[in-house]
């Protein structure tokens, strides 16, 4: 009997969700006694400030890139300055799209998302010129599942909206600057710790990537169209 491989090896381990939930529970606990708002246990229960406070900080959480794009460029200097790619550009304020990869005459163009389990997965458009289009996956959430996030985004999110909408995506990468760090083990650098590499001040480990169908799955007239090689998506087979 063969061991079906999970969609992606990382895990959130226990040792950091223990830790997190053990920090959860002493924030919680000392709520209270946290500022200067004058109210006593009952009244500031009552008040809601917690929540409120909470759900401000999610909110800004949530709607920052700036840690996403700061590891992006990071990597795009990086490959740039390899000569492996001829060079990049970010969009992200004006288009459908984040970033445009010029490989000599040829153009990657990738969508940057969170964790991908949530509907922002499924908001992106090829647009004409891309030779290739690829969604890059960046969670800054170190308590999230790797595991529930890659099988939602790629199973229940991004494939639907392929068929959907017969918009080819190209690739999925998965990879971020939680990766190899404490609060997200890398097995590829727990099984093989040369395979780190230096990029300014961050070591990061070999990304997950992902290859998706040539040509848009169709239940009736292409059930099980043919995948790419890694070869044959270039942005991928640099990475």
């Amino acid at each position: 009997m063969s061991v079906r491989q999970p969609v992606i090896f990382c895990e959130l381990s226990q040792t950091t969700n223990d830790l997190i939930e053990q920090y959860v529970e002493a924030l919680r606990a000392s709520a209270p006694s946290i500022g200067s708002h004058g109210m006593d246990e009952r009244e500031f229960w009552q008040s809601g400030l917690f929540r409120a406070a909470i759900e401000r900080l999610r909110g800004t959480q949530v709607a920052t890139m700036r840690e996403k794009h700061d590891f992006i460029r990071r990597i795009m200097d990086f490959l740039a300055k390899q000569n492996k790619i001829t060079g990049w550009e970010f969009h992200g304020s004006g288009e459908r799209h984040d970033y445009e990869v010029h490989i000599n005459n040829y153009t990657c163009v990738i969508e940057a998302k969170g964790c991908l389990d949530g509907n922002n997965t499924t908001i992106f458009q090829r647009p004409p010129n891309a030779d290739e289009f690829i969604i890059w996956s960046l969670c800054q959430n170190p308590g999230a599942d790797p595991r529930h996030n890659a099988w939602s985004g790629i199973h229940t999110r991004l494939s639907a909206e392929i068929i959907h909408r017969k918009e080819r995506v190209d690739g999925l990468i998965i990879w971020d600057m939680l990766c190899g760090t404490k609060g997200r083990i890398c097995p590829k650098l727990t099984a093989q710790a040369e395979r780190v590499t230096t990029i300014d001040a961050l070591q990061v480990p070999p990304p997950c990537l992902y290859l998706f169908p040539r040509t848009i799955p169709d239940a009736r007239n292409n059930p099980r169209p043919a995948c790419w090689n890694i070869d044959d998506v270039k942005f991928l087979s640099i990475l």
